[in-house]
């Protein structure tokens, strides 16, 4: 009987050599292959919707809260968007041999810098079978082979979503161990990959929660591009259209609550403290749970009082910490104590104070007068994400087909020497 140790070095090495087929492989054959998922996802819907209701069914047994139970359920519609999403992905421009720039030196050398792809990603991630899709299309867009580790919750799911995709493959005639999923809820599954198996994977992305992103970047022995938290703040300006704020606010928080650019602390300009009561409670009636500053807690009927620990909670329910801050300059000493450095958000009419914002803080996404739901790749036109990076090395925000590659130097002489 094969170890799980040996399953995954021989999946390692079958990554490896797809993602050197991947490397040459058109981009016409690519893209054939990418709108093949999309149809076998369509086509395949029933069986996808089957596999999900038997997770969701385990979810609930297990007592997994209704925010987390929302990540991994499926219906047609979002089995469809996920669909979609692909197809998206499979009309992006191919990244793969772009010239990002050019230039001639004086001795007559002509240098491009040059896109290729990463080669093998490791894609680590928990309850959202979405994932499954959204990486392997990406990660086949930009040239790389990847193998998919996704959690016990959504087994069942990823892997039905998973065999879609490799028809997909088995049609273009591209090689099937260029999307790999790993068929097992076994925990040690994911130490293996955190090695590397033997140097076959280039980057690991975990998609998770704090614990599980955690693990990854204290033992993984190959880069990582990742994010610990999604703790968003969105800060509301005196100068601010208060009716903006109010819809931004809603939605920002409660469209989805547990999604990593959901707002978690909403700070408030103290000179119209008394002003904003009224958004604070049509955010309340909307369902929403408010923990708010001492100065505000009395002028909000059911409200708590906020603790500390409340600013640097990532709630992912239906929950909100709110405070009073002196104008732009507080806000921005707040979120750079507190922030996750994931997405930051201002409603704001003063230019100054909109810019003075976005230079003074180094989350990976800022925005102006927009829901902080908008921090995801679809949104910004990647047809998807892996994740969203928050470090400062290579990939940040969202990690779409261009953050999936790396570059050469390409060096074209007519016989110089270097004297």
């Amino acid at each position: 009987m094969t170890s799980l140790h040996d399953s995954l070095l021989k999946m390692g090495k079958d990554a490896r050599s797809a993602a050197r087929t991947l490397a040459l492989t058109p981009s016409h054959q690519k893209t054939q292959a990418l709108e093949a998922i999309a149809k076998n996802i369509r086509d395949f819907k029933d069986n996808i919707l089957s596999a999900n209701a038997k997770d969701i069914e385990n979810a609930r047994k297990n007592g997994m809260s209704a925010a987390l139970v929302d990540r991994l359920l499926l219906d047609e519609k979002r089995v469809l968007s996920i669909a979609d999403a692909v197809h998206t992905i499979a009309n992006l421009p191919d990244p793969v041999g772009e010239i990002m720039s050019e230039w001639k030196r004086p001795n007559g050398l002509q240098i491009q810098r040059v896109r290729t792809p990463l080669g093998v990603i490791g894609v680590i991630y928990e309850s959202r079978p979405n994932v499954t899709a959204d990486a392997g299309a990406l990660c086949l867009k930009a040239g790389n082979a990847v193998i998919l580790r996704g959690g016990s919750d959504s087994f069942l799911s990823s892997k039905a979503i998973h065999e879609a995709m490799v028809a997909g493959l088995k049609f273009a005639n591209l090689p099937e161990k260029s999307i790999q999923f790993v068929d097992t809820v076994d925990r040690d599954a994911v130490g293996e990959l955190l090695t590397g198996l033997d140097g076959n994977i280039d980057v690991i992305v975990p998609r998770g929660g704090k614990s599980l992103v955690a693990r990854v970047q204290r033992e993984a022995r190959v880069p990582v591009f990742s994010h610990l938290e999604g703790l968003c703040h969105i800060y509301i300006d005196k100068s601010a259209d208060l009716d903006m704020a109010k819809k931004i606010v809603i939605n920002a928080k409660l469209r989805r609550t547990g999604i990593c650019g959901a707002v978690e602390t909403i700070l408030v300009d103290r000179k119209i403290a008394d002003k904003i009561v009224p958004v604070i409670i049509a955010l309340q009636q909307a369902g929403c749970e408010i923990r708010a500053s001492e100065d505000l807690v009395g002028k909000i009927p059911g409200a708590r009082l906020a603790t500390e620990a409340d600013w640097s909670t990532e709630y992912l329910d239906a929950i909100v910490s709110i405070k009073t801050v002196e104008g732009v300059e507080g806000a921005i000493e707040h979120i750079n104590r507190y922030s996750s450095h994931h997405t930051e958000s201002i409603i704001a009419e003063d230019k100054r104070a909109v810019e003075l914002f976005f230079k003074s803080l180094d989350s990976a996404i800022l925005m102006h007068n927009a829901s902080t739901q908008f921090a995801d790749g679809g949104e910004f036109g990647f047809g998807g994400e892996i994740g969203i990076a928050t470090g400062k090395m290579h990939a940040r925000g969202p990690i779409g087909v261009e953050q999936l590659t790396t570059f050469q130097y390409h060096v074209n002489g007519n016989g110089q020497i270097r004297p």
